[in-house]
Order: C-alpha cells, then sequence, then structure tokens
C-alpha cells in the first residue's frame, strides 16, 4: 500500500503587477447619447472583427494583424484599431486557454468513467490495487454509458476546433445570449433584456500610450476629472471640441489610489480607460488601470522570523490561529464570517470585508506572513469523484477559491504583508488528530478548521504537524537533545522548572506554598543559602 504523496515545499505568492480603480460617471442626456453611439459603433466593429480573426486561426501572424487594423483605421483611428485588435486577440486567446481547460477535463472524465465501467457492479474501491469502485446499480451503469459515449463526442468536436484554431464566442457572453430564450424564468422582458444585451456589446476601452498626455490618446482623463474622448472618423460630426474630440461635460473623482494616479498621468505614463455600462443598476463607470514595477517577494526565512498567522479557507468562514517561530498555537482562534450566496457583487463585498478584519488581525498580532492552502478544485467538482454527493460537490463548486487566493494576495501586498502558500495534502486530517483534542478546553471550543489551520501554519514554519518529534535512540530524554520540537536553544525560560500544580483535590495553593518552587537552592536543603543550622559543619579553613 502506497504511503502519503510527496508534499510540494512552501513558497512565498508573488504580488499583483496592474492595478485598477473604478469610479461613477454621472452624465447628462447629451453625454449618455453619444455613448451609447461611440459604444455600439466600436462594439460592431470588434465583433466583425472577432469573426476575422477565429478565421484566420493558427494561421494568424503580425502581417495579419497589421492587416486587420489597417481595415479599422479607416473608419476609426490608429489608436482605436490598435484597441479592438489587441482586445480581439485577448479574447480570441481567452477562449483557447478554455478550450485546453474543457479536453483536459473530459478526458480525466472519460478515463473515470471507462475505469469504473469495468469493474464489477457494487464493487468495492482497492487503494492498493488503485481501483475505483463498481457503479452501484445497472441502471446507474447503463446511464454512464450513454455518458460516456456523449462525452467522447464533445472531445472529438473540440479537438477540431481546437487543430483548426476556431473558437465559440460571442461578444456580450453565451449566458446572456441564451438568456433571450428564457426571459420568464429570468423575471425579464424583451425591452430589459436587450438593455443588457447592448450594454455588453459595446467597447468603450482605450490601452495607455506612454510618452503621450496623460497617459492616452483615445480617452483623456485631467487630473482635475475632465474627460475627453477622440471619436471614431465616422463619428466626427459628435465633436464639440477641437482635434475631433468630445470633452464629457460630468467629471470624475477616484476615491481609492488618486495620488498615485495623478503621479502617472502627470509624467504621461501609460494609462488604460474602460467606460461602461450596467444595464441593471443604470450606471456608468470608468475603470483606470495600469502596471507596476512587480515587488520582489521577501525570502521565506525573512516572511516567517515573527511567526505566522495561519488560515484555514472554508466556504462560509476563515479559520486563523496565531503562531510562532517554534509552531505553538498562540492565543486563541479567529473565526472571520462570510456569505456566498447572492449575487457576485454581494459575493465580492463578502470576502473583502473578510480580508480586510483578517489583515487587521495579522497587523495587531505582529506577524509578517498569512499561511494558506494552495488548493485547486479543478478536479474535485466532477460527479465522478464524489459520487452521488451533490450537496459537497455545489459546496465546492461556488466556492470562489481562485478569487479569494488573488484577492488576499493582492491586499496583503498593501500591507506588506507576506502569503505563503503551503501543500495542502492531509492538513485537515492530521490536523484534527494531532491538535484538535489538546487545544480544546472547557472554555474554547476547539474545531477541526481551526486544528487545520495550526496544521498549515505548522507546515509553513517547516514544522512536522505532530505535536512530538520521534524519541532519541537511547532511551534517554536528553541523550540526543530534547523530544519536544516547539522549543529552540535559544527560547527564554526552557530550562525552568514548570509552575506546582495545585492537584486536584483542592485547586487552589496554601498560602505561602509554593513560594520556593523556581529557587533552585531549595532543592538541595544542605546548601540552602537561606539559613544555617547548628548540625551543620562549617567548611574547613583553606589556611591553616
Amino acid at each position: 500500500m502506497s504511503g502519503p504523496r510527496e508534499l510540494v515545499a512552501p513558497f512565498v505568492v508573488p504580488g499583483p503587477s496592474g492595478v485598477a480603480i473604478r469610479a461613477r460617471l454621472r452624465l447628462s442626456e447629451a453625454d449618455t447619447a453619444v455613448l451609447h453611439e461611440v459604444g455600439t459603433f466600436l462594439g460592431s466593429l470588434a465583433a466583425a472583427d472577432l469573426a476575422v480573426r477565429s478565421r484566420h486561426g493558427t494561421a494568424h501572424d503580425a502581417t495579419v494583424w497589421a492587416g486587420r487594423k489597417r481595415a479599422l483605421t479607416s473608419s476609426t483611428s490608429s489608436r482605436w484599431a490598435g484597441s479592438i485588435t489587441k482586445a480581439v486577440n485577448d479574447q480570441w486567446a481567452l477562449g483557447r486557454r478554455g478550450q485546453m481547460a474543457e479536453m483536459t477535463w473530459l478526458r480525466g472524465q472519460i478515463t473515470s468513467i471507462e475505469a469504473r465501467l469495468a469493474r464489477p457492479l457494487r464493487a468495492k474501491a482497492s487503494k492498493a490495487e488503485r481501483l475505483p469502485r463498481g457503479y452501484a446499480s445497472r441502471v446507474e451503469w447503463h446511464a454512464k454509458s450513454r455518458r460516456l459515449h456523449a462525452l467522447k463526442d464533445r472531445l472529438v468536436t473540440l479537438e477540431a476546433d481546437w487543430t483548426s484554431g476556431r473558437v465559440r464566442q460571442v461578444r456580450g457572453g453565451k449566458r446572456l445570449a441564451h438568456l433571450r430564450h428564457h426571459l420568464g424564468d429570468a423575471g425579464l422582458n424583451e425591452r430589459a433584456w436587450r438593455e443588457r444585451w447592448q450594454a455588453a456589446r459595446m467597447f468603450l476601452a482605450a490601452d495607455g500610450d506612454s510618452n503621450k498626455r496623460l497617459g492616452n490618446e483615445a480617452i483623456r482623463i485631467t487630473h482635475t476629472g475632465q474627460i475627453s474622448i477622440r471619436l471614431p472618423a465616422a463619428l466626427t460630426h459628435l465633436a464639440n471640441a477641437p482635434h475631433n474630440r468630445y470633452v464629457l461635460d460630468a467629471t470624475v473623482a477616484f476615491q481609492h489610489r488618486d495620488e498615485e494616479w495623478k503621479d502617472r498621468i502627470a509624467a504621461n505614463r501609460a494609462v488604460a480607460y474602460r467606460i461602461h455600462y450596467d444595464a441593471q443598476r443604470g450606471r456608468w463607470y470608468v475603470t483606470a488601470s495600469w502596471q507596476r514595477t512587480p515587488v520582489s517577494a521577501p525570502p521565506l526565512d525573512a516572511a516567517l522570523a515573527r511567526g505566522v498567522v495561519a488560515v484555514d479557507m472554508n466556504d462560509d468562514h476563515l479559520a486563523a490561529w496565531r503562531l510562532d517561530g517554534h509552531g505553538n498555537p498562540v492565543g486563541g482562534p479567529r473565526r472571520f464570517l462570510y456569505d456566498l450566496s447572492g449575487t457576485s457583487q454581494h459575493r465580492d463585498a463578502q470576502i473583502r470585508h473578510a480580508l480586510t478584519r483578517l489583515l487587521h488581525f495579522v497587523r495587531h498580532s505582529g506577524a509578517l506572513a498569512i499561511a494558506i492552502e494552495d488548493l485547486d478544485f479543478g478536479h474535485g467538482r466532477t460527479r465522478e469523484k464524489h459520487g452521488r454527493n451533490k450537496r459537497f460537490r455545489r459546496l465546492i463548486s461556488r466556492f470562489a477559491i481562485a478569487k479569494l487566493r488573488a484577492r488576499l494576495a493582492s491586499m496583503a501586498a498593501e500591507q506588506g504583508i507576506a502569503v505563503v502558500a503551503v501543500d495542502p495534502a492531509y492538513t485537515s486530517r492530521w490536523g484534527a488528530q494531532h491538535w484538535q483534542k489538546p487545544l480544546t478546553t472547557k472554555a474554547r471550543k476547539t474545531t477541526r478548521h481551526d486544528a487545520a489551520a495550526v496544521a498549515i501554519g505548522r507546515r509553513a514554519l517547516g514544522h512536522p504537524i505532530r505535536r512530538r518529534a520521534a524519541p532519541p535512540r537511547t532511551h534517554q530524554s536528553d541523550g540526543y537533545g530534547h523530544r519536544t520540537a516547539q522549543a529552540g536553544s535559544g527560547t527564554s525560560g526552557r530550562e525552568e522548572t514548570r509552575p506546582r500544580d495545585p492537584g486536584q483535590r483542592t485547586g487552589c495553593v496554601g498560602a505561602g506554598r509554593g513560594a520556593k518552587a523556581g529557587d533552585q537552592h531549595a532543592q538541595h536543603r544542605s546548601g540552602h543559602a537561606a539559613g544555617h543550622g547548628f548540625w551543620q559543619q562549617d567548611p574547613f579553613p583553606l589556611s591553616p
């Protein structure tokens, strides 16, 4: 029987390399009409360019890209043509990555189903021989056989698209496109859906230009918040300013990173802008984004010099515990709750609020690092892995582990806190085995998640998860060093006597009792310096 798998060494998660800030636009009717017309026009060009890019497939090169830009420049401008073609290339590349991920998932599903179909009905799994369990009934076996053929057909179609370089995408999103046929279930009418559809297909995004005025030529925002847009060649009749520009009546004020943004536009450094319309709220927004110089991650030893705050990420809360440099839990466990139900905006706000409270706790504790598990639920959401446990599969599917980890790395970098990722293998099992019961008291109930946090922290610090190391070869406690794996050789107080135990009878210590428990002289009565008995003989003099 094979033992535990080899663990990956802990590492420091690199910080973010980009910044994005957003602010609301309060537009007049004239500004709204102009932005709608410009966004719809540029969106139609982006949709047509996506079709062209998809037809070229893998044969696309720099020459074809230049031809696409020339075709768009005649009706827009060189800046808008560059932004459109780059956005289309990124969308095509995203579709290709999605195809690769889906093919990997399909192959894994097909392999798993074929292995289980080859087993007898109701056969038990065998870890020693690495054999999966069989299906529970003949009906389930037949249903899985049909599903196997359907998955193979999907894989054949997907592999053909991958070879030809074809991506099946639609501007605005497939989900919103399919919603058109289920308006009743979504509680929408055709007019509301049409408004969302047009807003999703608009294109009002411009890449930054270094050494250009205010860092962008197509969409320009001054330090006072004035916004101007370079109109496409086909819409120059809408201009109200020189050089075919339209200046909005509304101004914008960024509340977050305002000084950093002003420093960039003052130095004419590249800043990308995106103007978008939220049809559900009926609001316009502008997003500014730029790249920053990546900050080198600190060494692992330096990040863990003051201990670590270990975090076990769960579906409804973060279980955190502070550990010192020797792997000992300090204080009590902390739990930061959040709710992942509802809309995506609600879930994002819940995660952000929980992480903010976690970072406050880390900063007040004095630690310089947060230890988390390097989780990946990509292969854990399948029905073949968890069988009929549909509730658990849904729990894993809605667990926003990627978003939580990315946001934690971004927010921690701003606070100067390092994020250390560890191998997630056996942390919950070994944490509960070695730490849940010892850390449980009458006043504190330690959960399995709290114990897992301790296991995560000890793995990040390089200590074994179990509470004590193996005994020495000789059956002597100090023959080859101490048995405890917690206290280091330089720890203050490690050789002091333990405090006196009052016992289980009275639970208290009488007056004057135990006062000399730490006095080493008192343990040897004949040599105690506190007093001199008449029965003790004086030492011989050194001189005659």
